[in-house]
């Protein structure tokens, strides 16, 4: 149970009224009801006051469980090594996280879709030659796709710049305010059945998409075959908006909660492992560009990347590991 939840259920057993609870603690019932509702947190004067109104501990009142912890140990209460996160900071970075979400979701898709028409043309000019000349197909479908992939560019970065403000809280060690630990609880918990579903039905999707290849392989039509792998991005497109949204709204509450991918020291490790990630990919970049410009192969070329990830994954393990060691 968290502190809003508290002092509602205490000042019902005392039978007061939220106007009779703020007459006692000298401040207005609009505050009570912030509390209350999990809107604000009252200050650690209040809280004294709170405790003595009730006649219960302030460890009751602060903390979500019960165990003895000293008070560096108390949520909201610094121990010198880290930031500290109010409440006002952590609705702020939940609220523009959940605007921003849907704006990702969609610079990531528009991605993925922008190679759609440059496909589906370059097969009509192919399979119906009095319909296209190649050329032309070739022609319109590389703008389509070069005008998608720039909305979706400025989207991402945009909206990134929006949020850079609170990267903070991505690798930097913090505290939260007391009493904000338990309302990110309480909103996580709301939105993970929310995500649950959102994760299954996005690879769901992901997974539909190869239903339409495998039919194509059947009929044994060129045409329909192009048409087939179009509707495969859009459905892998439909997955990853779906995956990006929950995605990016639940780790706003792991952030701010420094668990799973965000936990301290984890956040340490990637302080001393991310220079090497940077790094990397200019390199691989670099190393693209400069075998497809000499050799114009630039249908085969794009191998490189599938090769890259899968070495970076296995690099960037062994750099875990030997960081792990050294600590």
């Amino acid at each position: 149970m968290i502190l809003a939840d508290k002092i509602s259920m205490l000042r019902k057993q005392n039978g007061w009224s939220q106007e009779e609870l703020a007459e006692q603690l000298g401040i207005s019932r609009q505050s009570v009801s912030k509390w209350e509702s999990g809107n604000a947190i009252p200050d650690l004067d209040r809280v004294l006051k709170l405790g003595e109104l009730f006649g219960v501990s302030t460890d009751y009142l602060l903390k979500d469980h019960m165990e003895e912890m000293p008070l560096s140990e108390f949520p909201g209460v610094s121990d010198g090594t880290g930031l500290m996160v109010s409440l006002d900071e952590a609705n702020d970075f939940m609220e523009l996280t959940r605007k921003s979400a849907w704006k990702i979701a969609v610079g990531v898709a528009l991605c993925i879709l922008s190679p759609v028409c440059l496909i589906l043309l370059g097969g009509v000019s192919e399979y119906r030659t009095n319909s296209i000349t190649e050329d032309m197909a070739g022609g319109i479908g590389m703008v389509i796709l070069l005008i998608m992939v720039a909305i979706g560019v400025a989207i991402l970065i945009l909206t990134g710049m929006q949020l850079s403000r609170f990267e903070y809280l991505e690798k930097e060690v913090f505290s939260l305010q007391f009493g904000v630990e338990g309302i990110v609880e309480k909103k996580k918990e709301l939105f993970e059945s929310t995500f649950r579903f959102c994760v299954a039905a996005g690879v769901v999707l992901c997974i539909l998409g190869v239903i339409p290849l495998m039919l194509a392989m059947a009929i044994d039509e060129d045409l329909v075959s192009v048409v087939c792998v179009g509707l495969l991005l859009m459905f892998v497109a439909c997955g990853v908006y779906i995956l990006v949204w929950s995605g990016m709204i639940h780790g706003s509450y792991e952030k701010l909660l420094q668990v799973g991918d965000y936990t301290q020291d984890k956040k340490k490790m990637n302080k001393k492992t991310s220079p090497f990630a940077g790094a990397y990919w200019c390199i691989v970049t670099a190393i693209y560009l400069g075998i497809s410009l000499t050799s114009n192969r630039w249908g085969e070329t794009w191998v490189i990347w599938p090769v890259a990830g899968l070495l970076f994954a296995a690099l960037w393990g062994i750099l875990h590991i030997v960081a792990k060691e050294e600590k």
